[in-house]
């Protein structure tokens, strides 16, 4: 890419843009001629701060502008974000952008892209959070990514939340103890202590505990949850018409660990949901 102030007369016309906004961070990706660049902001989460997300989208896509030496107005840009909700949050957002040809969309769509490309098949993206999608026939279908309070089932945050549930319900005779219940229970302070932790406690900080029942397969609790997940990736895959055969994705971060519990081939993901936004921005009309 040619340095701001550029001199090369290009008006943006052949340039795509994705971008993938999260709670945590924002990646943006500018292509032109082959050539890519890359840039990280901080998070972009329209439900939880839009004015902070659009602050975000506008200061990355001024970085990008200058690191191409070009004018993006008349580029093609796909953004997929965290908490868009409805039409009206990705209007607002496409209509506060500096690029006339953008389309704003939840972060789903292209994370289902950059893991399946053009291709049919099923995706199950399970890290912190939760969603599962099909494409097929040209037409795609989406079940969750609802947040960690009402949904997010088998991810990260819900693995976290089940676990401290399971700790709760050894101390009451629900269920019987395990090794993992017992070093949670000691290590958060009693029940008090970990209904003091859930009250407050972030998504990430529910998933960082994920990584113990994920470390502990063995472990009886960590073993049921795990089952308990992957009876919900496998209710929801099926929900959506996948049949074993089918081409499956198990992007993110805990996905993989459900693999060998479905009893389904699973295929590695094509690329990121950045690469995803960036093939959403090649289909927009020139």
């Amino acid at each position: 890419m040619e340095p701001a102030g550029a001199t090369d007369g290009m008006d943006g016309r052949d340039i795509l843009i994705g971008i993938d906004g999260g709670g945590s961070t924002c990646r943006f990706a500018l292509l032109r001629g082959g050539e890519r660049v890359e840039v990280v902001r901080g998070p972009a989460n329209v439900h939880s701060d839009r004015e902070g997300a659009i602050r975000t989208l506008r200061d990355g896509l001024a970085e990008l502008s200058g690191m191409c030496g070009a004018d993006l107005a008349e580029a093609r840009l796909h953004a997929g974000l965290a908490g868009v909700l409805t039409g009206e949050d990705a209007g607002e957002v496409a209509a506060a952008l500096p690029v006339r040809r953008t389309r704003v969309t939840d972060d789903r769509p292209t994370t289902m892209r950059g893991a399946l490309g053009a291709r049919d098949g099923t995706v199950a993206a399970i890290g912190t959070g939760s969603f599962f999608g099909r494409q097929a026939g040209g037409r795609r279908r989406f079940i969750g990514g609802w947040g960690h309070r009402l949904g997010d089932e088998a991810s990260g945050a819900w693995l976290g939340r089940a676990l401290l549930t399971a700790v709760l319900h050894a101390e009451d005779g629900l269920r019987a103890p395990s090794p993992l219940t017992r070093s949670v229970l000691a290590r958060l302070g009693g029940t008090a202590g970990i209904v003091a932790f859930a009250k407050d406690a972030s998504p990430g900080e529910m998933a960082a505990l994920a990584a113990e029942v994920l470390g502990q397969a063995d472990d009886p609790t960590a073993a049921d949850l795990l089952r308990e997940g992957a009876d919900w990736v496998l209710r929801a895959i099926r929900t959506l018409g996948w049949t074993p055969g089918e081409r499956l994705c198990l992007p993110g971060g805990v996905g993989a660990h459900y693999a060998p519990l479905l009893g389904a081939e699973t295929a590695p993901p094509e690329g990121t949901a950045l690469d995803g936004a960036l093939a959403l921005a090649a289909e927009i009309p020139s």
